[in-house]
């Protein structure tokens, strides 16, 4: 588990942007957070860094989009779903399949459903509150083989934001 802190809705894209020049095909994010934490803000950063020019928005009530960079990013935000069931639905398991990279906003609602090799990226507020209004503490916690062996050069990635403790 590595955490780091961002200050600013742009510090946030830029830790993701580092992140995303680790991207490999088949990749599996999951954004983790309550509701304003940060999450779509952390996909655009990561979408910019593949070299996605679009607009990305959160798809909460189109539940799936895909855009086309350096590696294919699908982007799913799963709040709306009612059952585990409708994962399905959205062809998940076609996209797990893909060559593309995917980030699922409210990933661990549907985790029971997702292959165990994955990186969660919990964002959350400071002090759990929204105060400061642009502080996030981010939590990256790589499971299974595919991103612990990728643990050194995750930490490198988001070192600028990690926090020193002093001696």
């Amino acid at each position: 588990m590595i955490q780091a802190r961002t200050r600013s809705p742009e510090d946030t894209k830029n830790l993701a942007a580092n992140l995303a020049e680790l991207a490999r095909p088949g990749d599996l994010l999951l954004l983790v957070g309550d509701l304003g934490a940060g999450k779509t803000t952390f996909a655009q950063g990561f979408a910019a860094a593949l070299g996605i020019s679009e607009q990305v928005t959160s798809p909460t009530f189109t539940l799936a989009r895909e855009y086309h960079g350096r590696l294919l990013l699908h982007h799913l935000d799963v709040f709306r779903l009612d059952q585990i069931s409708e994962v399905l639905d959205l062809g998940l398991p076609e996209l797990l399949d893909s060559e593309g990279v995917i980030l699922i906003e409210w990933g661990d609602a549907i985790r029971q459903a997702l292959p165990n090799d994955c990186l969660e990226v919990a964002l959350t507020f400071v002090d759990g509150q929204p105060s400061p209004p642009d502080e996030r503490v981010v939590v990256l916690t790589p499971v299974g083989p595919r991103w612990q062996a990728r643990n050194e050069t995750l930490a490198a990635a988001v070192e600028p934001w990690v926090e020193k403790t002093p001696c």
